[in-house]
């Protein structure tokens, strides 16, 4: 398991109290140890199958990425994605983000992308959203001083929700843009599989960089 490019660090525990987790466990990586040098790095929150930091990888080797994925399944689906394709600079989380903190030291964090998160639009499930002010608030603890998050969404009502959310905040909020494959930010950008699809449904893709300057 050394050898491989893609390694499990933790994987969760089911648990009644997460926020408990949260503030009690403690078993903070060292990225040093865990990637083998000192190169900054960046997190994708719902990773998926993996498609998105691998090619993201690949473009940027001299970035290390961390991958979490709470679906068992799916993250071990990226995993063996990310061997074949002999990634070096991957490695995967299998635990709710709500216990983030639990594994990753503070200010560690260089950006963190966030593409397409479930918009759970029942308000019943607000504190669910990814970016909520509950997960707004781990992740200001997470970035460095200028940490960026990355957001990418089909939904036009939960880019809406998340442009004021971060604002709210104190997130400064820059490059928006409601059509990304019509935009200046389209050349740079990686498709995603689920982009794809909805792509090919002719809906637009909202995009936008909120930036954490403590």
């Amino acid at each position: 398991m050394e050898r491989c490019a893609a390694i499990l660090l933790a994987r969760g525990k089911p648990c009644p109290n997460l926020k408990e987790a949260a503030e009690t466990y403690r078993a903070l990586l060292d990225y040093a140890a865990v990637f083998g040098d000192r190169n900054p790095v960046e997190l994708e929150v719902g990773c998926g199958n993996g498609g998105f930091l691998l090619e993201k990888a690949k473009r940027e080797p001299q970035t290390n990425f961390l991958a979490v994925e709470l679906c068992t399944n799916v993250v071990l689906t990226a995993m063996e994605r990310t061997m074949a394709a002999g990634i070096p600079n991957v490695r995967f989380l299998n635990i709710p983000a709500e216990i983030l903190a639990c594994y990753l030291p503070e200010h560690s964090i260089g950006k963190i992308y966030l593409n397409f998160s479930t918009p759970l639009p029942e308000k019943s499930r607000e504190k669910q959203r990814l970016t909520s002010q509950r997960f707004l608030e781990i992740y200001k603890t997470l970035l460095v001083p200028g940490g960026k998050i990355e957001q990418k969404t089909d939904s036009a009502e939960f880019f809406d929700y998340s442009l004021s959310q971060f604002e709210a905040a104190g997130f400064s909020v820059e490059e928006v843009t409601r059509d990304l494959h019509h935009s200046e930010y389209a050349q740079s950008n990686i498709v995603t599989e689920y982009e794809a699809n909805f792509t090919a449904q002719g809906k637009p893709i909202c995009r936008l960089v909120a930036v954490w300057s403590v």
